[in-house]
């Protein structure tokens, strides 16, 4: 009950509304509860004394009684609707201010489908059960309270055999919630899934169609569809069992009160109003009865949508502000790594909600005869992680106005390395400090807004060209962000567009080349002015021509600042301050671009594939000093 203690407890700050709403269902209740006691008056009285005075009185109080019920039920329903909606709003905002709090480390292992389905689909069963479910509940349990009371006051007798049937229904509304409780479960998750292949293929749809792979990802769907598809019939026919059985199970106790109370009436002992007044409130008990099984259904859905949701929302961020962090508006730009090392296997285990449960397969349900239930697969994805440290003791110094080249094969950590600096991830041993303070102890948002960082994959929102480049700086004036476009070499290119600077871009950046794309991640960079300048394989998908255009450029804005660059490319670093080469995450040559071509190793091999013939063939070779190149996806 602590689930849906909580999903109650974003109801509490709308308790004027939720409270006006639960008078209004009360006022409609005993509104409800009299116009049985009306109709007694009217036949035994009205009728049976043929009394037309009190049979005009009677006409107009169910006049005004069905006047005021009605407005009372407007104002239940629209303060009903009102508390839902604004606790599904709530819940949406919450999800997402913590998703964008939480780490890499988190992110890296989610599925980008099954956040997606649980921030639509989960928080909207939700919804259901905060308004429509507990009203219900609220309904039922103060009609039957009500009803049975009267009926007692009526005929204690009846009563008693109207009550006969009740453990019955009981019985069965709870072999209803033990069994329907897993299979909404299964059905929220395997929407999830659903929602996650739908997802991969539409981001990834060029891909798809560039290996004419379309009809795999069509039997893909299907199956997930397929598997949603039985799960959901499975479901149905339960309900589809019970509802009916409940109310054939109420049924008999009308027929048992009609049979007694019946024999009563002809002997006497009760009027014929009463009989009918008794048999009217008898039937309004059947709709409470019949709600049985749907509060049981809500119940059910809205507890396995809200495992669901606070597991989001419980997830821890090894990366966390700590209390007290220093609040610094200006940085120098000395960075430190001293003694550190990291392990991706540490960091994903500080975010995984739950170990995935081993199960013995030939327990697990047969839904067709190609596919098993995949009841224990949670929100985080298991991909392998590598159990070795990414990095290990790396010691290194950067001083401001130094450019600090990071070269090694793919995997050696290069890019791991530096998202140390802005805490994407925190270090699993030593220091990373910048002016002689521990990242961990800077306030995030004045830590990375003093680190401009241009990734290796690039990623443009839609929106305009000038919104994409002030995105680090939304103040920034139109000035300011054609100053940074020119910077980056994008300015010319963007004037070609068909509306300049306000030109919408579309999903992803996709309408422009990969060069373009990447200059506007430059120029985006650029804009923050930052103290600490990153750049991660920023100039690989762009021409020479435009690199050394780039880099010339780049010159300029590396004064001052403290410039690291993942570089494969020989000739893009060659000026650099330091060098500085990883293999398998340690730091096994550090030196200027002379010093490591007098030593073997790496470097000096990577010159000899790259450089060497072009430089003693005489041909001239362009020198970009602070220049980035290519770099690995996969450089962790």
């Amino acid at each position: 009950m602590s689930i849906l203690a909580r999903l109650l407890g974003f109801a509490y700050r709308y308790r004027g509304y939720t409270i006006a709403g639960y008078l209004c269902l009360l006022a409609t209740i005993v509104l409800g509860l009299v116009q049985p006691m009306i109709f007694r008056e009217v036949i035994d009285v009205g009728i049976g004394q043929q009394d037309t005075d009190h049979l005009l009185a009677m006409a107009l109080a169910l006049v005004a009684v069905n006047v005021v019920s009605s407005l009372a039920g407007f104002g239940m329903s629209y303060c009903n609707e009102y508390v839902s909606q604004r606790v599904a709003y709530d819940i949406r905002n919450a999800l997402y201010d913590h998703l964008q709090r939480l780490s890499f480390a988190y992110h890296d292992r989610a599925r980008t489908g099954e956040l997606m389905s649980r921030v639509t689909s989960d928080v909207e069963h939700s919804r259901v059960f905060v308004g429509n479910g507990v009203l219900q509940i609220i309904n039922t349990a103060v009609l039957y309270v009500a009803i049975l009371s009267i009926m007692l006051s009526l005929d204690w007798w009846l009563s008693l055999v109207s009550l006969a049937t009740l453990p019955f229904i009981a019985a069965t509304a709870v072999m209803y919630g033990r069994r329907v409780h897993p299979m909404f479960r299964r059905v929220q998750r395997q929407w999830a899934h659903l929602t996650a292949v739908l997802q991969e293929n539409i981001t990834g749809v060029r891909v798809v169609k560039a290996f004419a792979r379309e009809n795999f990802e069509v039997t893909k769907f299907e199956d997930e569809n397929q598997a949603f598809l039985e799960r959901q019939v499975a479901t149905s026919r339960l309900q589809a069992f019970v509802f009916p059985m409940m109310v054939f199970i109420s049924s008999i106790g009308t027929v048992a009160i009609l049979w007694f109370g019946g024999l009563e009436a002809i002997e006497g002992r009760l009027s014929v109003g009463s009989l009918i007044a008794f048999n009217s409130y008898l039937m309004r008990l059947a709709g409470p009865t019949r709600q049985f099984g749907w509060i049981v259904a809500w119940v059910s859905r809205a507890t396995a949508s809200g495992e669901r949701l606070f597991e989001i929302l419980d997830a821890p961020s090894p990366v966390r502000e700590r209390p007290g962090a220093v609040a610094r508006q200006t940085v120098d730009g000395t960075v430190r790594f001293e003694g550190v090392s990291f392990s991706y296997a540490q960091a994903i285990a500080a975010v995984v909600a739950r170990p995935e449960v081993a199960r013995d397969p030939a327990a697990v349900p047969e839904t067709t005869g190609r596919r098993r239930d995949r009841d224990d697969r949670t929100l985080l994805t298991r991909a392998s992680v590598p159990a070795t440290p990414i990095l290990s003791d790396i010691n290194l110094v950067a001083e401001p106005d130094q450019v600090i080249a990071i070269v090694g094969h793919t995997g050696a950590g290069k890019s791991t390395l530096t998202s140390l600096i802005p805490r994407f991830y925190d270090a699993t041993a030593g220091a990373v400090t910048v002016d002689g303070t521990p990242v961990g102890d800077y306030r995030l948002i004045d830590l990375r807004r003093r680190i401009g960082i241009v990734m290796q994959e690039t990623l443009l929102f839609s929106a305009s060209v000038s919104e994409n480049i002030a995105f680090g700086n939304a103040d920034a004036s139109m000035e300011a962000i054609e100053r940074a476009a020119r910077a980056a070499q994008a300015y010319e290119f963007i004037q070609d567009l068909p509306f300049g600077f306000d030109t919408r871009i579309g999903e992803r950046g996709v309408t422009l080349s990969g060069g373009q794309r990447q200059r506007l991640a430059i120029a985006r960079a650029l804009l923050i002015d930052p103290r600490i300048l990153i750049l991660d394989d920023a100039t690989a998908s762009v021409d020479m021509r435009t690199e050394f255009q780039i880099q010339e450029a780049l010159k300029v804005v590396m004064k001052g600042r403290t410039t690291f660059i993942i570089a494969q490319r020989i000739s893009t670093i060659t000026h650099a301050d330091q060098i500085v080469v990883l293999d398998h995450g340690a730091i096994v040559q550090r030196g200027t671009h002379e010093g490591l071509l007098a030593s073997p190793g790496y470097y000096r091999d990577t010159y000899d594939m790259q450089l060497r013939d072009r430089d003693e063939s005489s041909e001239p070779v362009v020198h970009f000093s602070g220049a980035v190149s290519l770099g690995a996806q996969d450089d962790r």
